[in-house]
């Protein structure tokens, strides 16, 4: 496996299994008590988590599967949405033969990972929202310049194409610079978030076919015409039916989703916790993983 196996070395193992009639990639591995990992968009398990699965791992059984569309699995014709990647969460839950699990999402993936909790309780003992979509409006200037051009037609296409192209031709330092423009956080947390070895998978993932559609047609999905990124995707009005323990996990400088999403939210469910991390942006599990990991395992184990 491609920068991945390097970094995974033997307690976490990569391989692919069948969800339903999907072909679906996944990393897996340790002993313990289940913990379930959901990435966010435009990413992948293996890109994600890869500081996180296995300091968790040590202490837990994780599973941290690529969406269908992303990474290493297979990229279907579909309607991608969030309901219709809550379903494969649940399925691949299931498949795994597991009552239930801890489920930790970021982004995207956290609010997934929240339509799971809320439509499907018994699947998930605990859950851990990163900078997740959901929890308010996002700042409209960071929405509109990560977001704005790809969902016009045929504009989206170009974009892609030429983000793919990019990629190649233009240095580390550069692809990090945009990057940091829009995730925030330091330069030198970019230059750990954006590695060497994550830079090769992102190229390997922008080269595979069908994943441009994928990532258009989900964020086409996301978008509200009166708001981009929010609308009925905002789940606010629906936290007080949280039953389960929850931790809130937040970069302090998200220039997206900023820390009055995850204040609120700590505020409206009675079993919550916040955990903001300072010189983080949208991605604290990658810039700062050591804090993360921290916050990560004591709520697990508490």
């Amino acid at each position: 496996m491609i920068g991945t196996a390097r970094r995974t070395r033997s307690t976490i193992q990569s391989d692919f299994i069948e969800v339903g009639s999907l072909r679906v990639h996944h990393m897996h591995g340790g002993r313990g008590s289940p913990v379930v990992f959901i990435h966010g968009l435009g990413s992948s398990s293996y890109m994600e988590w890869r500081y996180n699965l296995e300091p968790t791992g040590a202490r837990h059984r994780v599973f941290a599967p690529d969406l269908p569309g992303y990474g290493r699995t297979e990229k279907p014709r579909a309607r991608y949405s969030i309901p219709y990647f809550a379903r494969f969460v649940e399925r691949y839950i299931e498949d795994r033969g597991l009552r239930s699990a801890a489920i930790v999402g970021a982004s995207l993936g956290g609010r997934v990972a929240l339509e799971v909790a809320l439509e499907r309780p018994h699947l998930a003992r605990q859950l851990v929202l990163v900078n997740t979509l959901g929890l308010g409006r996002p700042q409209v200037r960071a929405a509109q310049m990560a977001y704005g051009l790809v969902t016009i037609p045929r504009v989206g296409e170009a974009v892609m194409r030429f983000t793919r192209g990019a990629l190649h031709w233009a240095s580390p330092s550069m692809i990090r610079r945009v990057a940091a423009r829009y995730g925030g956080g330091t330069r030198a947390d970019m230059e750990r978030a954006m590695d060497d070895a994550y830079l090769n998978d992102l190229r390997e993932l922008y080269a595979t076919d069908g994943f441009h559609n994928a990532y258009l047609a989900t964020v086409r999905s996301l978008v509200n015409p009166r708001a981009l990124l929010g609308g009925h995707h905002d789940m606010t009005s629906r936290l007080k039916e949280i039953k389960i323990p929850l931790q809130l996990i937040w970069g302090a400088d998200d220039p997206l989703f900023p820390v009055a999403h995850a204040t609120r939210a700590h505020a409206m469910v009675e079993h919550s916790r916040l955990a903001v991390i300072e010189g983080a942006g949208h991605s604290p599990q990658a810039e700062r993983p050591e804090e993360f990991n921290r916050v990560l395992l004591n709520f697990l184990h508490s």
